[in-house]
């Protein structure tokens, strides 16, 4: 077959090489759609074409899912006014097959059980996976690192007695300016105008428990015993993550009322406002992301003053 090599599928559908064959390092296709949909909870057909195909043709991806569902490993919901538009999630031996991924280590995936429970959660989940679509896109374009696992949606952070803040997503994101790289990293929360803007703004007083909890010892260390000290984020980042609002989901003038709400939050809150000092935060629209990228000068810094790009709030 001209010093071809064939692959061998297996079971689970996912390839496999003869042995004494060397493997790529990268994953084929098949193993990039079970994971994405492991790491997103749900993505629709053209979402994951964009994220992971961009540049190939729209059955690239469509064929290897069908094939995927064949074999009971994801499943799809029809969206409800899209042209029988499909969003994919993995079954339960889906979900199974991804806890021994590298890629996937301590981020266990919940599978959906069914369409219906399907159609309850796409709307605020796919609306995530838009926003996530328009950083990796710019990405893309800047020539900077950004790919379809720099976004974990939905990890929790303890913020003292018992309660815990889950952003909607965490993003990882690697600038390239010239010989430098600047690697930053921001929660970002996803609104679709669903609740009260104050419910919306308040949420900026829970990350400013979460940049001032230090957590207690529940008991007297061993004086060997090495015993870490601070506040709790350290335990994961360096540096407090930027805090991103993006909003959709009604017009133009409610969206703007809504940003102002978050910056009227930090001047007031004297607990935000301190974190507002030490950390970036900023909102934008969702739909000027996707037409203009996130680089441009769309975000409104909370602290105010004018537009300016997300990476230099």
């Amino acid at each position: 077959m001209g010093g071809s090599t064939v692959a061998r599928t297996g079971t689970n559908g996912v390839q496999t090489l003869p042995p004494g064959r060397t493997p790529s390092p990268l994953e084929p296709l098949p193993h990039q759609l079970i994971t994405a949909l492991a790491q997103h909870r749900m993505a629709t057909t053209s979402q994951l074409h964009q994220l992971l195909r961009p540049h190939a043709t729209r059955q690239t991806v469509s064929a290897p899912l069908n094939q995927l569902r064949r074999k009971g490993l994801v499943d799809y919901t029809v969206l409800p006014t899209s042209h029988r538009a499909r969003a994919w999630y993995l079954t339960g031996q889906g979900a199974r097959l991804t806890r021994d991924f590298p890629a996937l280590r301590g981020r266990p995936a919940y599978p959906i059980t069914s369409a219906t429970a399907a159609s309850l959660k796409t709307p605020h989940t796919l609306t995530v996976v838009r926003a996530h679509l328009a950083f990796v896109t710019d990405a893309r374009h800047l020539g900077d690192e950004h790919g379809y696992l720099d976004w974990t949606p939905e990890i929790a952070h303890p913020t003292g007695d018992g309660h815990h803040l889950i952003p909607d997503a965490l993003m990882h994101y690697t600038r390239t300016e010239g010989p430098h790289r600047i690697k930053l990293r921001a929660f970002v929360e996803v609104d679709r105008a669903t609740m009260g803007s104050e419910r919306l703004a308040s949420k900026l007083i829970e990350y400013a428990r979460l940049w001032s909890y230090t957590p207690q010892p529940t008991r007297r260390p061993r004086p060997t015993q090495h015993t870490p000290t601070g506040s709790a984020w350290l335990r994961w980042y360096p540096l407090f993550p930027r805090i991103l609002f993006v909003l959709t989901g009604a017009a133009r003038r409610t969206l703007e009322h809504r940003i102002n709400d978050l910056q009227a939050m930090t001047a007031q809150h004297p607990h935000v406002a301190a974190l507002a000092r030490a950390v970036p935060t900023g909102a934008a629209i969702l739909e000027d992301c996707e037409e203009h990228g996130p680089s441009a000068e769309i975000w409104t810094p909370l602290t105010g003053g004018d537009p300016c790009p997300w990476h230099t709030l």
